[in-house]
């Protein structure tokens, strides 16, 4: 193939304390990108993110005589999420890869998810183990359970449907990548990137993956870089939050006084029946309805107070709703101006 009509592809691969696997894991990526000379132009950036063990003397050593991996070493460890921006605005390619160290997901996905870049114009595609033709092998129970309750949950807040919104596994089209403007420094910042393609209307293409910690399973206890199961799920359903907080609020807000109005109710059907002994107790007819209702609140005083509270709450909740639906739509107007003045200064 003409090398001019070749995709350049940088495969970002973030590196923390991964000495047990890293070598022999390398070695797997740039066997199977050497055997795709024939259709890309590639390249390998490994961050090394202020590894405390021999991962940055392994990549060094590594890269030592290839003239297609470059070594990119954080002084302290920033966490993944710059550790990616700092493989995005390094990376030389036109289609950047990220790759888990662990090969979680196999090397061949680098060739599939590049393919349908290209072929359908995305901006990303997404290595996903929840869509059909998707699965997961060998994941401990508690985080396989965590992780695809997570993503069902942000499938739900979401406003464009996908089935994986957590997994760093994807491909990007560089000048895409690059235009997002990315704040997170840790794990939340794949979801960050979903919710910030989705604001832009981005193109987001998914292909389902096999997510197998066969291997990784035999290095247990040698490796110090995993997520821990808690932290994983209490950012998952933060990010979940940020994609549509006032669904939270109005949904909260609805369940609320749905309860609120049930107990009002039959409050009131109970003040009307009774109407007839008020009027024939009251002192004054007239106010025999103020007469039927005092006689229900003397027979159940928890009605009132628990109706009352969960109406008055209802409505605090519906108003918080419609303020973060607001400020939602002020932050994507001030998003898409940011998006823009941002590609007019690269330019």
């Amino acid at each position: 193939m003409d090398p001019a009509k070749k995709t350049f592809i940088s495969v970002v691969i973030p590196c923390y304390n991964e000495e047990a696997i890293l070598e022999s894991n390398l070695k797997k990526v740039v066997c199977f990108l050497e055997g795709k000379r024939d259709k890309y132009l590639w390249e390998l950036v490994l961050v090394d993110d202020g590894s405390k063990d021999n991962t940055g003397k392994i990549v060094d050593e590594f890269a030592k005589h290839r003239t297609d991996v470059q070594v990119i070493h954080h002084s302290i460890n920033l966490n993944l999420g710059l550790a990616l921006q700092t493989g995005f605005l390094n990376a030389k390619g036109e289609v950047i890869v990220v790759l888990d160290v662990d090969l979680s997901y196999s090397v061949e996905y680098i060739e599939q998810m590049v393919d349908k870049l290209v072929e359908t114009s995305a901006d990303i595609v997404l290595a996903s183990p929840y869509m059909k033709g998707g699965k997961v092998t060998g994941v401990p129970f508690s985080r396989r359970v965590m992780s695809k309750w997570v993503n069902r949950i942000m499938r739900i807040a979401a406003q464009d449907k996908y089935h994986t919104y957590t997994a760093m596994v994807r491909a990007y089209r560089t000048s895409f990548i690059r235009s997002l403007n990315l704040k997170t420094r840790d794990y939340e910042i794949s979801p960050e990137i979903m919710y910030k393609a989705m604001i832009l209307r981005a193109r987001i293409e998914e292909i389902p993956a096999h997510l197998d910690w066969t291997e990784q399973n035999k290095f247990a206890g040698k490796r110090t870089s995993s997520i821990k199961v808690l932290r994983g799920l209490f950012s998952g359903i933060m990010s979940a939050f940020i994609f549509r907080p006032y669904i939270f609020f109005l949904g909260l807000g609805t369940i609320l006084m749905i309860l609120s109005l049930y107990e009002l109710i039959w409050l009131l059907h109970d003040t009307l029946v009774d109407m007839k002994l008020a009027y024939m107790q009251s002192p004054r007819p007239d106010d025999a309805f103020s007469f039927s209702l005092a006689l229900q609140f003397r027979k159940n005083p928890q009605s009132f107070i628990v109706g009352g509270i969960t109406f008055v709450a209802a409505i605090q909740f519906f108003s918080l709703g419609f303020l973060s639906l607001q400020n939602k739509r002020y932050f994507e107007e001030l998003f898409h101006l940011g998006t823009y003045f941002k590609k007019q200064k690269d330019i």
